[in-house]
């Protein structure tokens, strides 16, 4: 029975209860749900980015200053320099910010998909994959040049493939293909480990410096098509984005709503094997990455949201960042992935003790 006043109409003006952090944007009969705390995490991550971007410009093991970096990237400075910066730096510079978003958002659509933060690319034979065709591509090379990347995605998919057929198909527990994927992993890494001991000591040494992720040599015959792809795959994992936001509810209530699991589950490990293989074709297995950078950006966006655009940017400040820091941290250059490593021990430690401390917090709460 209704109470006095009560109009049969209130109960259906009644505004629906929203996210916390989301405004309702209105035009006409056109309604957005925009995020607020993911739109102020992007503006945060873009002045990062722009500033770890003009330090890769500028940061050389040869002394360039700001203003001869400068002079170089307009055309101005002496013809040596422009060289250096337009034709060697800024190639560079562009395909190491491709694969730090590549990464991130690769990294991202797996620890959503495994409900796991520690769940990467890695884990379910990405790398592995593209990095033995990779280095099978090189076998028997007097030079040792890694010029194959587009053998990358190849060896992914393959990997990919292989995992999802020995773990009985891509929709799948989360948990299931993490765990067959460190057995392919492990499988397809000795298969690399075996090629390289059976080659020279020029081959090898080409080939490990990208092995351990490298950017060195880089410029636009694999960055062109390299950012072909990403147009086509970055929009359709911001979709896949948005409707992996329900997998944070049982299989149950997802389905209730409309989601097909296994379609969802499958598109969205496709695109992150894609995106992955891409990554690693052209820059090499860089480490700790695909791990960090959705962490980074679930931070800053909260955990209601799938921070793809979030890991893209972090993850491209990541790699850049790392990139420049290599240039100028030690007498010779260090690889972009040597760098990465060093600083992702560390965080992978911060990541377990935190996570330990909020699962001790979880269990002693009354």
């Amino acid at each position: 029975m209704s109470a006095p006043g009560d109009h049969p109409r209130a109960s259906s003006q009644r505004p629906l209860a929203l996210p916390p952090d989301s405004t309702v944007l209105r035009a006409g009969a056109l309604s957005w749900l925009f995020p607020r705390r993911s739109a102020l995490a992007a503006a945060l991550l873009l002045p990062l980015l722009a500033l770890a971007t003009a330090l890769a410009i500028v940061a050389s093991s040869s002394g360039m200053g700001l203003a001869e970096a400068v002079g170089g990237l307009l055309g101005t400075g002496d013809p040596g320099t422009v060289m250096i910066v337009r034709d060697f730096r800024l190639p560079r510079l562009c395909v190491g910010l491709m694969v730090g978003a590549a990464l991130g958002v690769a990294g991202c659509l797996t620890q959503t998909l495994a409900g796991n933060r520690l769940a990467t690319p890695d884990l379910v034979g990405v790398n592995e994959g593209a990095t033995a065709a990779v280095v099978a591509s090189a076998a028997g090379s007097a030079t040792g040049m890694v010029g194959q990347w587009w053998l990358g995605p190849i060896g992914a998919v393959l990997a990919a493939a292989l995992v999802v057929l020995c773990a009985g198909g891509a929709g799948t527990a989360g948990y299931r293909l993490l765990v067959v994927g460190i057995g392919v992993s492990t499988l397809v890494g000795a298969v690399s480990d075996l090629i390289m001991s059976r080659e020279n000591d020029n081959t090898a040494g080409g080939v490990f410096l990208w092995a351990v992720g490298s950017l060195n040599g880089r410029d636009w015959s694999a960055g062109t098509p390299f950012l072909i792809a990403l147009l086509f795959l970055v929009p359709l994992s911001l979709a896949a984005g948005h409707r992996l936001q329900l997998l944070r509810f049982d299989d149950e209530v997802a389905a209730s709503l409309g989601v097909e699991l296994r379609r969802l589950r499958a598109a969205a490990l496709c695109l992150a094997v894609a995106l992955a293989g891409l990554a690693v074709g052209v820059g090499g297995p860089v480490a700790f990455v695909a791990l960090a950078a959705p962490i980074l950006a679930q931070g800053l966006s909260g955990p209601t949201r799938v921070p793809v655009v979030g890991s893209a940017l972090a993850g491209a400040v990541l790699v850049v960042a790392a990139d420049g820091l290599g240039r100028v941290a030690a007498p010779v250059e260090l690889p972009v992935g040597v760098v990465t490593s060093v600083l992702g021990g560390p965080f992978l430690l911060w990541v377990l003790l935190r996570s330990d401390r909020t699962t001790r917090k979880a269990r002693t709460r009354p």
